[in-house]
């Protein structure tokens, strides 16, 4: 097993390390802590507590992941961190670990970019392919799902879920769940229609985007009522059915 260490670096003896691992200068990397291969710690980076993390993941100086939540309920439990593969994490992002309340555990999963100076808060759930722009900040116990773009300076409040293939504009709070392929923008945000741009970049047919299309228009246009809950239910199964045959996974 080969890696590196800058010898500025403290790494506790509980951390393990795999191959090809690269641990820059004047990191903090203590806890019961797992790096997976490939992954490349730049400088400056603090990781602690019981934090699991993927293959090829990449953190920039002054990432802090790991660290305690920022919950007054929060009194040093046992919580976790999981981090999947081939994420990116630009300077100055910081990722809490998870609380009682919220299962004890933050998970993000793959292939994520989250840019400088994003909070993401404890018991926050993160699937993949998300990208969250400079200053993005989620409140505790957040769902993403896939394919999401969250605009700078955008703030998620607690326990919001943002469907799969949104846009969120920039400097928009977020105080309700949004749809899959939704275009969402502004203080306290509204629905301003299809995200067409992201519906097209991920290759979506005609045809689908028509069913999608058609979905939005029953919730914009208030054809049925929101408490007959078998109706929405029914309608929300066309909508898995479109997203679990495009990602290749079953989602909730």
């Amino acid at each position: 097993m080969t890696f590196q260490i800058h010898p500025s670096s403290r790494v506790s003896k509980s951390v393990l390390i795999g191959d090809n691992v690269k641990i820059g200068p004047f990191c903090n990397i203590d806890g019961e802590i797992s790096i997976g291969d490939g992954t490349e710690i730049k400088s400056h980076v603090s990781i602690t507590g019981n934090t699991t993390i993927g293959r090829n993941n990449t953190f920039y100086p002054f990432s802090n992941i790991g660290c305690d939540p920022q919950d007054l309920k929060f009194s040093g439990e046992e919580s976790f961190l999981e981090i999947g593969d081939s994420n990116t994490f630009r300077e100055n992002v910081t990722i809490s670990k998870g609380t009682k309340d919220g299962g004890m555990k933050t998970i993000i999963k793959d292939k994520n970019l989250f840019m400088t100076g994003v909070h993401i808060a404890h018991d926050c759930k993160i699937n993949n392919n998300n990208i969250f722009v400079n200053q993005v900040t989620l409140g505790g116990h957040v769902n993403i799902l896939d394919n999401v773009v969250i605009g700078g300076l955008s703030a998620v409040i607690q326990f919001v879920t943002i469907g799969s293939y949104s846009m969120i504009g920039g400097m928009s709070g977020i105080d309700k769940n949004v749809l899959p392929f939704s275009l969402a923008i502004g203080n306290r945000a509204k629905l301003r229609g299809l995200n067409l741009v992201g519906i097209r970049r991920n290759n979506f047919n005609k045809n689908e985007i028509n069913q999608i299309n058609s979905l939005h228009e029953s919730f914009d246009n208030k054809k049925f009522n929101l408490s007959t809950n078998d109706k929405v239910e029914s309608i929300f199964h066309e909508y898995k059915s479109i997203l679990n045959e495009k990602l290749g996974h079953i989602q909730k």
